[in-house]
């Protein structure tokens, strides 16, 4: 029978300790909120009766619920007034000094029998516990925010956590309500290691001019249903929080570059561009602690000051297939006049149709050989002026060198379903004017689409944003850390993400995705981007995902 807290004490009341008041008290549980000055005591009831009066506006707890909820929570100044509780969590700030003393304090205070609980999100569960004379008494419970919503609980068991102590809290995660995934005790457990890793990329290519900030979270958003953009999310988690999460996967997970701090997120801590709280992170906020984006000398004027590039009023498709049928159907849609090539890209009398196209969108299947090869007879076929867009995923300047005018070629690259996803990766070689690529951009919002632009780099933005993050999550399931369940547990209920890795893996298939992280690794040589053994392994044996009936998992047929 497992333990039942009936009393529970939280320490620290920033948004993260008075959500996590908030949850316990929404279920019966009697709690008592420490800070260390009146003053702070002030911010946090605050901050929970601003959240259960939004919750009564918007018809989530009756006026009733909010009061018996309010009336389960004393506020205190002081660490004395957690003596007889049954459980202390710690939701205090991000440094293992602060903490180390705090549980050392704690472990004076509570009763013998009390586990003693931190909400870290990054540090060593088992340096904190090790301050104390109880350390098989001490658990990581990692809530997140916002922790009255969020489904996910992170239950960190160290190499001396007592089986009872952390079968008591799995029990009182079901209680509460959540979800909750045991993990040993290693640097960013799962969600913050998946997911700091993907966010330091994201700002890496910003930092080095590959995509713009709005343009980076555009395509997060858009080409992969995430609920923020990497550099939105950064500003919500603060950017001085983000610096010190990094820094410690750094240092405790083995120097892996991934969580090597970009040095612009540095420059912006000691900036004191913090994000939200600070009222300016990688947006300008309309005053600190706003959510609300105004402009600054970074938002992009519209209209466009390279111009509207060339008019398009014809378009050339070339290819066949659910892609090329895709472009096709967006662009009669958004009123262009299109004409299709779907017999042999090679037949002349098939390409002539589009001497007098004012673009042409490359979109066969194939091999680049095949795909440099139509480039070349289109430019010959095409007149002067002409748009030559490609949808390849690899390297677009190849293709545009193929012809006499790689200053006209830019890679538009389309997601699947076209029609259902309004995003366009708008991929700009060192050759293409900037004329071409504003003529994209134009194109782009005519067909009611979010343009993003970016350097010709592999993985362009998305993939070179997702592969990495998919990549990670299998080396977390080959090192045993944790299963392909949990790991899409805590992604889609931690994170809000759409699909967990694994189902995406699946989805999207195994052999895909091995090929894009080796185009990847091939261009960075980055230790960090090569594909993960399990991944190559499984791709081997021929368990290619969904299509196949097998991937991370068995997908019956039918």
């Amino acid at each position: 029978m497992a333990r039942e807290f009936t009393s529970v004490g939280v320490v620290g009341l920033g948004t993260m300790g008075a959500g996590i008041v908030e949850v316990f008290a929404r279920n019966g549980v009697e709690v008592v909120a420490v800070e260390i000055s009146d003053e702070a005591v002030r911010r946090g009831r605050a901050t929970l009766t601003g959240s259960t009066d939004r919750a009564v506006t918007k018809g989530r707890l009756t006026p009733a619920d909010r009061d018996a909820l309010l009336a389960r929570v004393r506020f205190a100044v002081g660490l004395d007034a957690l003596r007889a509780v049954d459980l202390v969590i710690e939701a205090a700030p991000e440094r293992l000094d602060l903490k180390r003393r705090l549980f050392a304090e704690l472990d004076r205070i509570c009763r013998p029998d009390a586990v003693l609980a931190t909400n870290t999100s990054s540090l060593s569960v088992t340096e904190i516990a090790v301050a104390t004379g109880r350390p098989h008494q001490v658990v990581g419970i990692h809530f997140f925010n916002p922790a009255p919503v969020m489904k996910l609980v992170e239950v960190i068991r160290t190499v001396v956590t007592a089986p009872d102590v952390v079968a008591d809290v799995e029990a009182l995660c079901a209680r509460l309500g959540k979800v909750d995934v045991t993990i040993g005790d290693r640097a960013g457990f799962i969600a913050n290691a998946l997911l700091f890793g993907y966010l330091n990329q994201a700002v890496g290519m910003v930092e080095a001019g590959h995509v713009s900030r709005e343009d980076v979270d555009a395509a997060m958003r858009v080409g992969c249903g995430l609920p923020m953009g990497p550099l939105a999310l950064l500003d919500l988690i603060g950017v001085d929080t983000a610096y010190e999460i990094l820094d410690t996967m750094y240092r405790r997970g083995g120097r892996d570059r991934r969580h090597a701090p970009a040095p612009l997120i540095r420059q912006m801590v000691t900036a004191g561009l913090l994000g939200r709280k600070s009222g300016r992170g990688f947006y300008t906020y309309e005053r600190p602690g706003s959510g609300r984006v105004v402009p600054d000398d970074r938002t992009p004027t519209t209209p466009d000051p390279a111009g509207p590039g060339r008019p398009v009023t014809r378009v050339g498709v070339v290819g066949a297939g659910a892609l090329a049928d895709g472009v096709v159907e967006v662009f009669a849609r958004s009123g262009h006049q299109v004409v299709p090539v779907t017999g042999h890209p090679q037949e002349p009398a098939a390409l002539d149709q589009l001497a007098d196209v004012d673009l042409v969108v490359e979109a066969v299947t194939g091999d680049a050989d095949a795909r440099r090869a139509l480039l070349a007879r289109l430019d010959d076929i095409c007149k002067p002026g002409v748009l030559l867009a490609t949808t390849t995923t690899g390297p677009v300047i190849e293709l545009a060198m193929a012809t006499r005018r790689p200053a006209d070629v830019v890679g538009m690259r389309f997601f699947h379903p076209v029609p259902e996803v309004p995003l366009v990766e708008i991929v700009r070689t060192v050759h293409a004017s900037v004329e071409t690529v504003a003529t994209a951009r134009a194109v782009a919002a005519r067909l009611g689409s979010a343009g993003v632009v970016c350097g010709d780099r592999a993985g362009f933005v998305v993939d070179a944003l997702r592969y990495p993050y998919l990549n990670d999550a299998v080396k977390m399931v080959e090192a045993n850390y944790s299963t392909v369940d949990d790991v899409d547990h805590a992604m889609k209920l931690g994170c809000g993400y759409p699909q967990g890795p694994f189902e995406l893996l699946d989805e999207i298939g195994l052999d895909v995705a091995l090929d894009v992280q080796r185009a990847l690794h091939r261009e960075t040589r980055e230790p960090g981007l090569a594909p993960a053994p399990l991944l190559t392994q499984l791709v081997t044996a021929g368990r290619l995902g969904r299509r196949v009936g097998q991937g991370f998992r068995e997908h019956p047929a039918g």
